[in-house]
């Protein structure tokens, strides 16, 4: 929520990243999102599962100010430690850095080991507590002192975060599932010992039926330990449905060994510098992003790409930290570290998309703002009518705590980002990177899926195949002077020429170098205009074709390779043939992509000839071959197929992409291309496999059935069970069993997508 009469520019903003502790269901992050949103210029999405919120804050708005708001709120917060891994001293880990039992605003962060000391001991009065209250064989005269004296420790000790919560929610006027919890447990505890106190002689006798009496001590007491274990059986799931990322976290490299002054030092990995030259041996982890400078290997990049073949690197090739050495002695200089890295990227990329709120969340949010309240009502009101119409007290006040127990909203607070939560984080360990929630919903309605062709379908990998020049000019010659100028460009046809003319010796110097994207380039050589690259962009230089250099252009695009033209000074000097191969994958990817319905269309800069051998091959029909664009139209490309009520995804790799993949309904780059591709993206792949975008496409919508699925259970589960339980039909124990039971569903339900695309 922010001002109406002063909202802040997008770019004034920045992102605070708060961990919050306390919070416990669906209400605890209503509130805490409310309560941060009625600062001035402050948007804030809060996650459960991950204890933690996302801030959009103006730069008038301090961090202080933001701890301080979340703790009048009722819980804890203080700033997130960074994503990268960095060394922690034994006394700074996170379960020694200050989130300790009791700590701040009212609440309790419960480790798993505060927790598991409460339910032991909770478990230990409750199970003869149960016996002596449920089995008449097992009374004795004056048994319910006994039981009152068991109920007393479980009910203040094992359920004292239930009452601490929902007292600090009471002091700030609201309600959250502990309140309903606190009341429930109380209630049954309470009611029973002025019941015992009034009559002391109540239980004199043994053998006593229920409904002889009204002490409550075994409900208190059951309830309380079936949720303690549920919190804490949640508390461990929600711990496994994390450990993606933070396995991700931590796949980097402890150690590097740089070079300093020609010896060999070993230093952490975190202390390398850009520029630092490392040495890296057989079977050792890659420090951080860098460039070979010495020593030929293969590297296997599987943890992050989720491809399992190894991939060759010599001297000038890119290689990624984090990434496994198999071979060869490798010397690399640092060009990316710390924050920069590609693995600090991908953990920023999951992060941000698991700690999101996507869209199907919103039903949760305002159900969960007024659930608690409608709750409390419905069990006093359940209490009334029961004690009106029967003037049984017992039967009146079992019915409304189980109102109060069944109808506790866990379950739904964590449906939506626990999925959220396992889904991308499995995401990530195949190389798939989901931008955000709403990418979810994004590819349900997808119908149609854009390819381009160069590195996406193909390897990218162009070879020169050919040259064929016009009388009097010597192939090789046209090939010099092309491949001189084409040296200065980074596209892959370019690069192709310039090695091809590079084997036949240095090559020339170039002035007034200037390119068209998707047209050519062109250069001065020895005083000499050198124009290479399309017949249109040879044309809007000033050259011309005559009938038999058409007749060349046509033979070479006939035999399925990509043209590209030579002129000197005006004059037509050549045609030089360049190829490319169609991914070993490619056929199979799209034929899964054809499977789930989606109409695949093969979107290139080259001409029709080649498109279509490429299409033939992999199998997209002829009509949705869209040959002989340019970078520039590929937008329009996209807008048309828009224009036409498609909903589309687009994939590409390429600088000369990233416009598309922004226009696209659902933009996927692959890792293997440029950054600003990828940050156009909404998906990232981080391998070079196109059988990766089905994988990405389907384990976005596996994770949004899964949430679909977990938001059903946890309406279904509280809409039967509050009036089944007001019917007197549902003993308020078994009611504490089923809401705890409920909230670990719901993770175990979502933990199954850990198991995406195992065989």
């Amino acid at each position: 929520m922010t001002s109406e009469t002063d909202t802040p520019s997008p770019l004034d903003l920045r992102t605070v990243d708060l961990e919050i502790q306390g919070m416990t269901c669906a209400s605890c992050v209503n509130r805490v999102e409310r309560k941060l949103g009625k600062l001035p210029g402050v948007s804030a999405v809060v996650n459960l599962p991950l204890e933690s919120a996302k801030v959009q804050v103006p730069a008038e708005v301090t961090d202080e100010t933001l701890i301080e708001t979340v703790k009048a709120a009722g819980y804890s917060a203080n700033l997130k430690a960074p994503l990268h891994p960095e060394p922690r001293s034994p006394g700074n880990t996170p379960e020694h850095s200050g989130h300790d039992e009791g700590s701040g605003g009212g609440h309790e962060h419960l480790v798993p080991n505060h927790l598991l000391r409460r339910l032991v001991v909770s478990a230990i009065f409750t199970i003869p507590l149960f016996v002596i209250s449920m089995i008449p064989a097992a009374q004795f005269p004056h048994w319910g002192w006994v039981t009152f004296a068991l109920a007393t420790p479980v009910v203040l000790y094992g359920a004292w975060p239930f009452h601490k919560a929902a007292a600090v929610n009471a002091r700030h006027l609201a309600s959250t599932m502990d309140t309903l919890v606190s009341l429930g447990v109380l209630a049954a505890y309470l009611f029973s010992a002025i019941q015992l106190i009034l009559d002391p002689m109540m239980t004199a006798h043994v053998g006593m039926k229920m409904s002889e009496h009204a002490l409550y001590f075994e409900t208190a007491g059951v309830v309380a330990t079936l949720l303690l274990l549920g919190r804490y059986l949640e508390h461990r799931a929600k711990s496994s449905a994390s450990d993606a990322l933070k396995s991700l976290l931590n796949l980097g490299a402890k150690e590097a060994v740089v070079l300093r002054d020609g010896a060999e030092v070993k230093i952490p990995a975190d202390q390398v510098q850009v520029g630092d030259q490392f040495v890296v041996r057989p079977g050792e982890k890659i420090a951080t992003d860098g460039v070979v400078v010495d020593g030929a290997s293969a590297i296997d990049t599987s943890l992050l790409t989720g491809e399992s073949v190894p991939q060759k690197v010599a001297e000038g090739d890119e290689v990624t930290g984090a990434t496994l050495n198999t071979s060869g002695r490798l010397v690399i200089r640092a060009t990316r570290v710390g924050a920069d890295t590609t693995l600090a990227q991908m953990g920023r990329l999951v992060s941000e998309a698991q700690s999101g709120k996507a869209p199907i969340a919103r039903l949760a949010d305002r159900i969960s703002a007024v659930f608690v309240p409608i709750v409390l009502g419905i069990a006093v009101l359940t209490f009334l009518v029961w004690w009106l119409a029967t003037g049984d007290s017992y039967a009146a006040f079992t019915a409304s705590v189980a109102v109060l127990v069944i109808a506790c909203p866990c379950a739904l607070g964590l449906a939506t980002p626990i999925g959220l939560l396992v889904g991308t984080g499995r995401g990530a360990q195949l190389g798939i990177l989901i931008r955000g929630p709403q990418v979810l919903e994004d590819t349900r309605k997808l119908d149609t899926i854009v390819l381009d062709k160069t590195g996406t379908v193909t390897t990218g990998v162009m070879t020169h195949v050919g040259t064929r020049a016009v009388h009097g000019v010597h192939p090789d010659e046209a090939l010099a002077l092309a491949g001189a100028v084409e040296h200065h460009s980074e596209h892959p046809i370019a690069q192709a020429i310039a090695a091809a003319a590079a084997q036949l010796g240095p090559l020339a110097q170039v002035s007034d170098f200037d390119s068209d994207p998707g047209g050519g380039v062109k250069g001065v050589i020895d005083g000499r205009t050198v124009v290479v690259g399309r017949y249109s962009w040879l044309q809007s230089q000033g050259t011309e074709l005559d009938q038999a250099a058409l007749d060349m252009l046509a033979e070479a695009e006939q035999a399925g390779a990509t043209a590209i033209l030579v002129s000197v000074d005006h004059q037509f000097q050549a045609v030089i043939s360049v190829a490319d191969k169609v991914k070993e994958t490619s056929t199979k990817a799209i034929s899964e992509l054809q499977q789930r319905g989606l109409r695949v269309v093969l979107l290139t800069g080259d001409n029709k000839s080649v498109a279509a051998k490429v299409a033939a091959q992999v199998g997209i029909k002829p009509e949705d071959v869209f040959a002989g664009v340019f970078p520039a139209d590929k937008v329009k490309a996209i807008s048309g197929l828009q224009a036409e009520g498609k909903v589309v995804a687009m994939v590409g790799d390429g600088v000369n992409d990233a416009p598309a993949l922004a226009q696209a309904d659902l933009g996927i780059a692959m890792g293997s291309g440029t950054d600003v591709a990828i940050e156009a993206a909404d998906i990232t792949l981080m391998g070079n496999d196109l059988h990766q975008v089905a994988q990405a496409i389907a384990l976005s919508e596996k994770t949004l059935s899964t949430i679909k699925m977990n938001l059903f259970w946890a309406f279904a589960y509280n809409t039967a069970g509050i009036p089944i339980a007001a019917l007197g039909l549902l003993n308020p124990m078994i009611a504490g069993a089923a809401m705890a039971a409920s909230s670990v569903l719901v993770v175990l339900n979502s933990l199954r997508l850990r198991n995406f695309g195992k065989k």
